[in-house]
């Protein structure tokens, strides 16, 4: 067995923050063609996957004495087998089977005496198959993750059964606008400082600094049909794709991004979800992550967590969709130009020094400020394989924590684009209204882009 490593402070957060309504499992769902060969699949995990990334073959020890952070140390029994399954739906299943059996495995927690991670081939849905895949957010965060996926992926059939290396595709989403690296963020702002406009810099921080603050210590969301206490039943709905061709159009006409269009229709979906509960669409905040490790360079050995945290306010009060998509805009431009993310990261980073007791209380505290996570990943916009089966969908949903009951997942790949919600079954029964909404929204906004045009 190789030596014990210590898990460190930030993933051992997500470790601690586990609880049967929010597991801090970051779930996935890949859409193939044709059904897997599960052999294929089982070289490319060995070899990819366990082989490349030693966090996949171990487990959780902890700390001895208690007082100690848990560590990392090699699964004396691992087996694959352990970690991926094979199953069937039945005859004639669809998309509610498929979305009912991804919602069987969000409510189960991981076995904590095996690495923290499971997939789960469906063969036959839909003619091909489709992979559900579950990993511990204590193994690495959202953004690393959906590298890790693509990296067992290929650009033809063949090319697992020719190589034994592949270059892992880079992944990106709004975040990568955001002076997203540390370092670089740090030396921006001391350059900014430099400058002969010292005071008007300093004073234009305070002012981001003190509103920040403001957000993560008095800020809350107002009661209404999205927001309650969570069950342990979640609800996982997702979109049909969309033209991203389509959406960069949207956003031209606009002098939008593509993030921004689709942050605007996830507004519109929630403002329609709670207009038709009989609630008043008031201003919701979610969280978004905000990559900070750099892209340009390979995934360390050891993954784990290097991400900060914005919030977000979703513009539900807007009137309409060109209103909506205005405010988005708008909302996200202040938060690329603010030094919130450095702010929270180092927040995360505290909380994870301190003792479980004060780390949960924080937790609650702060995850309190939002209705849960949006996550945005820009994936590859050409096809890939994996052990031979074409890709024609990905969706990945990250963990929201405390009384958190809504997440969305946007995900682009192959020139489409697709959002995915996960909701509390109690507090959101009906989730497919979310995504009619969604999809109502986007055509709205295509529409007005045509008159505009």
């Amino acid at each position: 067995m190789s030596a014990r490593r210590p898990v460190g402070p930030v993933d051992t957060i997500w470790l601690r923050m586990d609880r049967p309504t929010n597991l801090m499992v970051i779930d996935s769902v890949m859409w193939l063609d044709a059904p897997l060969d599960m052999e294929r699949l089982r070289s490319v995990l060995h070899r990819r996957l366990v082989d490349r990334f030693p966090v996949f073959h171990q487990r959780i020890a902890e700390g001895t004495p208690s007082w100690l952070p848990p560590q990392w140390e090699d699964d004396p029994d691992f087996d694959l087998d352990h970690h991926l399954t094979e199953t069937r739906l039945a005859d004639g299943a669809g998309e509610a089977e498929l979305s009912a059996f991804v919602e069987s495995r969000m409510r189960t927690p991981l076995d904590r005496a095996h690495p923290l991670w499971e997939i789960a081939v469906v063969q036959g849905y839909a003619g091909g198959a489709a992979v559900v895949s579950r990993f511990h957010h204590a193994i690495a965060d959202g953004i690393a993750l959906a590298q890790v996926l693509l990296s067992l992926t290929d650009e033809d059939e063949t090319g697992d059964l020719v190589e034994d290396f592949v270059e892992i595709p880079r992944t990106s989403g709004w975040t990568l606008s955001v002076p997203v690296d540390a370092a670089k963020g740090l030396v921006s702002t001391a350059t900014r400082f430099a400058r002969p406009s010292l005071l008007q810099d300093a004073a234009t921080l305070a002012s981001q600094t003190l509103h920040i603050a403001d957000k993560l210590l008095l800020g809350s969301n107002p009661p209404g049909p999205l927001l309650g206490r969570p069950g342990i039943e979640k609800r996982a709905v997702w979109s049909r794709p969309h033209p991203l061709s389509q959406i960069k159009r949207i956003g031209r006409e606009a002098g939008a991004t593509v993030n921004d269009v689709l942050v605007s229709a996830v507004a519109g979906a929630l403002s329609s979800y709670v207009v038709d509960e009989g609630g008043e669409p008031e201003d919701l905040v979610t969280m978004v992550p905000v990559n900070l490790r750099p892209l340009d360079k390979p995934l360390p050995r050891e993954l784990g967590n290097k991400f900060a945290l914005a919030m977000l306010p979703l513009p539900l009060s807007a009137g309409d969709a060109k209103a909506r998509l205005a405010a988005s805009k708008h909302r996200m431009d202040s938060i690329k130009a603010s030094p919130e993310a450095l702010i929270t990261f180092g927040l995360i980073n505290a909380i994870g020094m301190t003792h479980s007791r004060i780390e949960d209380l924080l937790v609650d505290f702060f995850s309190a400020k939002a209705i849960g996570v949006t996550t945005n990943v820009m994936g590859p916009m050409t096809g890939r394989y994996l052990a031979g089966s074409r890709i024609h969908g990905i969706l990945g949903w990250v963990p929201g924590s405390g009384n958190q009951t809504v997440g969305v997942c946007i995900f682009s790949y192959d020139s489409t684009v697709r959002v995915g919600f996960k909701v509390d079954a109690t507090v959101v029964p009906q989730a497919e209204r979310l995504v009619d909404a969604f999809d109502q929204e986007l055509d709205d906004l295509a529409r007005i882009a045509s008159r505009t045009a």
